[in-house]
């Protein structure tokens, strides 16, 4: 392999200050200038680049350059030419992954990998330039490129217009802000009357279909945008967490709408639930590499082993390892804490809103424990979790705690330029907690200078939860959908995150997620609610691992089995023999 294909040097100038460094401090550290060779060198006034050439791979610059700008990789792959690369300095990606006719591709891996730019490829928005950002990249080129191979036939049929992609994007908050109603966003589509008609009522649209886009909740939002991408006449499909603030049912019924829309075409899934991944997909492929400088996509991967490959860190074709240890969930329910300290007895609560109640029964919170929540949307979770956190008055009780809390909400919005160190410097946090336990596990040092209006939806959760963790003086932590636009690594990060903070200061956490493997890896205990979405909730009392979860699944009329690799759980095909074995033995959760 070349020298110069043997790291990557990435700058990113949205950080890069060259001025308040003192004046291109990468340039005055590197040795190999020291050596009068510029391999980094900068025009009057302008922002320094690097030569990958020259550069020895010593990350003096990296590491001394204050606002986290910097980064070289020293790759051990041995990668030909990026598929794409935007400039000198910038982010490319390795290979593409490859969708297939009537199958389902789930795409898993960390986010900043590369996602946008795979979606821009394949629908045609991007012509690739294999690494020569000096000229306009070609649509001929890329013909020759994959000639002989299985994806040439895609970009033929792609660039000779006889097919598009639809996309059901990431971030669906631009549809919020949207004021034509719902059923007239979806008549954009294109599709019959009949078949809007048919979707809407799968996804439980029909009763909303008046109702303007801004007036829809997360999930309302996220449904829509689901269905929107399914009516669209399309060669290819490509769903971008399209699970974010559904609850479990919900997940299950958009997973067995892609299943359906599979049988005639082709769709790619980025989904950082697993149990949801595992299920719909056909396949994998791993995106690997570091965020915001380089995505590598792995060969297509049978589902299970694909997943288990990444839970492990090691891709075995590859004989690599991109992570040190190895994530395991517990086979068995974890034990019981009731000898430890009762620090919170909460009443039992009540709560009308409109046409809309909500019953929350009484219970216990104990020294260093999370209390998972669970449960349909609309059902009232945020509104319990609203309660306890003072910002709503129960109807019935005065919910004042004794302790200090600490509330994430469940939808966050930057509000301001400012960067994100003047939001935790304003907010007075423990900083003690911050550097020793959040920063590192949170990955938040190398967002600290960047405004809070430039955040990514995953880095915007990532400091919400930061945030929340890091005020002073807390007893009791309040997370209301923590995993939301977090890949499956930052998912289990926060929750190990979480889990060590309530361990080590002996506080007490409740956290509203829809992922249960999240949820498997948090809690010590769950609260399950039930009822009628949107009409009246119940929230019952704390139960152990075992009963919350058998509760909630046998509500969902579902069953999951344990990975004996991993331990992580999977969800069983409806009425299968392990389906039924498990539904009679009352086992919807964790083996005997």
């Amino acid at each position: 392999m070349p020298e110069s294909r043997k790291r990557v040097a990435v700058i990113d100038y949205d950080l890069c200050n060259f001025d308040k460094c003192g004046n291109y401090l990468c340039e005055r550290v590197c040795p190999v200038n020291r050596m009068k060779k510029e391999c980094i060198k900068h025009e009057l006034g302008k922002k320094p680049q690097i030569s990958e050439e020259l550069c020895t791979g010593c990350l003096l610059c990296e590491k001394k350059c204050p606002f986290k700008a910097i980064s070289i990789i020293n790759l051990s792959l041995d990668l030909k030419e990026p598929v794409h690369q935007y400039g000198q300095n910038s982010f490319r990606l390795y290979r593409l992954p490859v969708p297939r006719e009537k199958s389902i591709l789930g795409l898993l891996g960390e986010n900043g990998c590369g996602k946008t730019t795979c979606v821009n490829i394949l629908s045609g928005k991007i012509i690739p330039n294999f690494g020569d950002f000096s000229k306009a990249a070609e649509k001929s080129a890329v013909l020759e490129h994959y000639k002989g191979k299985e994806i040439q036939a895609f970009f033929k049929r792609l660039y000779a217009g006889e097919f598009r992609l639809a996309l059901k994007q990431q971030n669906i908050t631009e549809l919020s802000q949207s004021s034509e109603s719902l059923k007239e966003f979806l008549k954009k589509t294109g599709a019959s009357a009949g078949k809007i008609k048919e979707i809407s009522e799968k996804l439980s649209l029909e009763k909303i279909g008046e109702r303007k886009l801004s007036q829809l909740s997360g999930g309302e939002l996220q449904r829509a945008a689901i269905a929107a991408a399914i009516l669209q006449d399309a060669g290819i499909y490509f769903f971008d967490e399209p699970s974010n603030y559904l609850d479990v049912s919900e997940r299950l019924k958009m997973a067995g709408l892609l299943k359906e829309l599979a049988l005639e075409k082709s769709i790619i899934v980025v989904e950082h639930d697993l149990a949801v991944l595992d299920y719909l997909s056909d396949y994998v492929q791993l995106f690997f590499g570091k965020a915001g400088a380089y995505g590598v996509i792995s060969a297509q991967k049978a589902v299970k082993n694909g997943i288990n490959e990444f839970l492990e860190g090691f891709i075995k074709d590859e004989n690599l390892k991109f992570r040190p240890s190895e994530l395991k969930f517990e086979v068995k329910p974890p034990q019981e804490i009731a000898k430890a300290r009762t620090i919170l007895e909460y009443p039992a609560l009540e709560k009308k809103l409109g046409s809309f109640s909500l019953k929350a029964s009484a219970g216990t919170v104990r020294e260093a424990e999370v209390l998972g929540i669970l449960g349909p949307n609309a059902i009232g979770k945020t509104t319990f979790v609203k309660m306890l956190a003072g910002l709503l008055k129960a109807d019935n009780e005065e919910t004042e705690l004794k302790l200090k809390v600490s509330y994430k909400p469940q939808y966050i919005s930057a509000e301001n330029s400012s960067p994100v160190r003047e939001l935790f410097r304003a907010e007075g946090i423990d900083q003690e907690l911050f550097n020793s336990e959040i920063k590192r596990r949170l990955d938040i040092e190398a967002l600290l200078e960047k405004p809070i209006d430039k955040l990514s939806g995953g880095e915007l959760q990532r400091v919400a939860i930061a945030l929340c963790l890091a005020r002073k003086n807390t007893d009791l932590y309040l997370l209301d959908e923590p995993s939301a636009f977090l890949d499956v690594e930052q998912r289990l990060q926060a929750a190990s995150c979480i889990r060590r903070i309530v361990d080590s200061r002996k506080k007490a956490a409740f956290v509203v997620d829809h992922d249960i493997l999240f949820q498997d890896f948090v809690s010590n205990r769950i609260i399950v609610f039930e009822g009628i979405p949107g009409s009246e909730g119940k929230a019952l009392e704390p139960k152990s691992m075992r009963e919350g979860m058998n509760a909630f699944l046998k509500a969902q009329g579902i069953t999951m089995r344990r990975d004996p690799e991993t331990g992580r759980p999977r969800i069983n095909k409806k009425g299968s023999v392990l389906d039924q074995e498990q539904k009679k033995s009352g086992e919807y959760y964790y083996s005997k």
